[in-house]
């Protein structure tokens, strides 16, 4: 599963990575429903920026979704990083998909790969992400760095939508694979 938060024209980030436009919309509806979806998690992925990101910032907060954050295993895909410091974080191999193929199998709960735009359109093309979770702010950035890469066709089916006081609009959508 991907829970990811994009601007009405599909960036994930701004300029150098910027995410400050999350705090426009970040609030205790949000905040609400994070916790929930937590709740249905049995490890989290990330793309080494995104880790790095998560890593500097949840170990030294104090709330329900920081002890949550620092005591789920996480899974790093990295070809950088060689140690990770954060609470059971585990590096995936050479081969990442072909890890989270055998963890989503050996997981009793779902895997939330948050962010990590870049390692989610590997993870699109080995067709391992069975939801798209995606809070669409209402914001546009005109440039960034996009959730979706071009040259990436993927039907998705709308299983639900759920729109927040603060004008986000959290879509959720699964594969619409062929029978």
């Amino acid at each position: 599963m991907m829970w990811n938060m994009m601007t009405l024209d599909g960036m994930v980030a701004g300029a150098s990575g910027d995410i400050s436009w999350h705090e426009d919309v970040w609030g205790p509806e949000l905040e609400q429903f994070s916790e929930a979806q937590l709740q249905e998690a049995g490890g989290l992925v990330f793309g080494r920026v995104t880790y790095d990101l998560m890593a500097g910032y949840w170990p030294t907060q104090q709330s329900v979704i920081a002890e949550f954050m620092n005591a789920i295993p996480k899974y790093v895909a990295s070809r950088k990083l060689s140690d990770l410091a954060w609470s059971n974080a585990h590096l995936l191999g050479r081969q990442p998909a072909a890890e989270i193929d055998r963890l989503k199998r050996d997981t009793a709960k779902e895997l939330f790969l948050f962010g990590s735009a870049d390692f989610a359109a590997t993870l699109m093309a080995h067709d391992l992400i069975d939801e798209y979770r995606i809070a669409i702010n209402p914001r546009v950035l005109g440039h960034g760095a996009p959730l979706f890469k071009p040259g990436q066709a993927i039907k998705l089916r709308l299983i639900d939508s759920r729109a927040l006081s603060s004008g986000v609009v959290i879509v959720r959508y699964v594969p619409a694979r062929e029978k």
